[in-house]
């Protein structure tokens, strides 16, 4: 089966993206494939180029070839994006691949890769 996981609930990041689900990818124990992770509001922050738990998070993305996706709104506020568009945001200082959209873009993103669940935590 393929997930994808759409980070939006305060501490969703640090807690059980951090400490439950990266540890299991880490160690091939997770269970599902997951094809995608999409962070809102204050969860962008772990996917900061730098941040210990985000770049681990990146190294699997690349190995396995998972989506991450930061909220543009939420990065750019957050100076983790800049506009270079009217509608098109590029990530800065972010953990390599990373991207940043909003909800079109990510359906784009995993159009190639559908999961067959989506899970927001």
């Amino acid at each position: 089966m393929k997930v994808a996981y759409i980070i939006n609930s305060p501490n969703a990041a640090w807690y059980k993206v951090g400490k439950m689900i990266l540890p299991q990818l880490e160690e091939n124990r997770h269970g599902v494939e997951v094809v995608g992770l999409f962070f809102f509001d204050d969860n962008t922050w772990m996917l900061r180029k730098g941040d210990q738990v985000g770049e681990r998070l990146g190294k699997i993305a690349r190995d396995n070839g998972i989506l991450l996706m930061a909220c543009d709104q939420c990065a750019n506020s957050r100076s983790l994006a800049k506009k270079v568009t009217d509608n098109k945001f590029e990530a800065v200082d972010m953990v390599e691949g990373v991207r940043v959209g909003c909800f079109p873009d990510l359906y784009t993103a995993l159009s190639s890769n559908m999961p067959d669940q989506v899970i927001t935590l």
